[in-house]
């Protein structure tokens, strides 16, 4: 199972900002160190050519975020400081999903160690989000073959509105968003299929949405490749997530998704999403979770 990383996906931040900059890094290390992954499956990925973001966001947004451009006002809504690094670690990011998508359609499960950013719009970016990796990956693809069928399942605890927008009126796309219907971003842009929970929902009753709501999107629509933005903010713990998950509520969270896609030889690219949990690196084991239970399950489906 091939993974896609970079160590220039850290970013030094100001003391004491929201964001965990360094999720990526140690959710890699507990991979390694845990042996679930070994060092030949991480693979090392350089910031994706220029053609590939203009393909989705505009060149003058583009080059603000390239010369650092951003005025005060584009900075509080981004939530990140403009500097020389953020250009190159943002269109990084966009390559590891873009690879990871290539990799799940001839392998069946192909791993980001960081992306879904699903807030950034073509023109601005919102929420951490500066370039929309799965916009971008997907119209990559759409490049390629035309008319593969592309479902975007987001189980972040916030709704992607900037992938919304962005995709909004292709048919060749589905895109599926369970969140919180009252928290972060306060304008939602409205997918194919947008399931709204309640602030604080328990377990029980966010999963019994998922199931079956997902399991009807995916017969209708039918995707030969599922973009899974997993997201670890639905921890009851998290800061912004407003949800009420426990670990084991997650962890069964992830065992029927990609279940469901992996034994269902349905191709799954997985993205890591938001997460910022109250206690230290338990963000990142939350995402290294994920990815184990992916991998525990792409070898015991491998054969079937």
């Amino acid at each position: 199972m091939r993974c896609f990383y970079s160590q220039d996906l850290e970013l030094a931040l100001p003391s004491g900002h929201p964001f965990p900059m360094d999720k990526f890094r140690v959710s890699k290390d507990m991979l390694l160190d845990g042996g679930i992954l070994k060092p030949e499956e991480i693979i090392e990925v350089r910031a994706a050519d220029l053609h590939l973001l203009q393909a989705v966001h505009d060149r003058d947004y583009i080059r603000k975020i390239e010369s650092g451009a951003l005025d005060r006002k584009e900075q509080i809504l981004l939530g990140l400081p403009a500097s020389p690094h953020l250009f190159s670690r943002s269109a990084t990011e966009v390559e590891a999903t873009r690879l990871a998508c290539h990799a799940a359609l001839t392998e069946g499960v192909g791993v980001c160690l960081a992306g879904g950013t699903h807030h950034a719009f073509s023109e601005h970016g919102e929420g951490y989000c500066v370039f929309n990796d799965i916009a971008i990956a997907i119209r990559d693809l759409q490049n390629k073959q035309p008319n593969i069928k592309i479902m975007v399942v987001d189980t972040d605890a916030h709704q992607g509105n900037g992938t919304a927008a962005i995709l909004g009126n292709d048919p060749r796309v589905f895109t599926y968003s369970i969140h919180v219907g009252k928290n972060y971003p306060t304008r939602k842009i409205g997918g194919t299929l947008d399931v709204e929970t309640v602030r604080y929902v328990e377990g029980e009753m966010y999963l019994q949405q998922l199931f079956a709501t997902l399991a009807g999107a995916l017969d209708a629509f039918s995707p030969d490749l599922v973009i899974w933005i997993s997201g670890a903010d639905n921890h009851r713990n998290d800061r912004f997530g407003q949800m009420h998950l426990s670990l084991k509520d997650i962890q069964r969270r992830d065992e029927v998704l990609l279940g469901a896609f992996i034994k269902n030889r349905i191709p799954v690219a997985i993205l890591y999403g938001g997460g910022y949990n109250r206690q230290p690196e338990f963000t990142a084991k939350l995402h290294r979770n994920t990815i184990a239970t992916a991998k525990r399950l792409a070898t015991e489906f491998r054969g079937l």
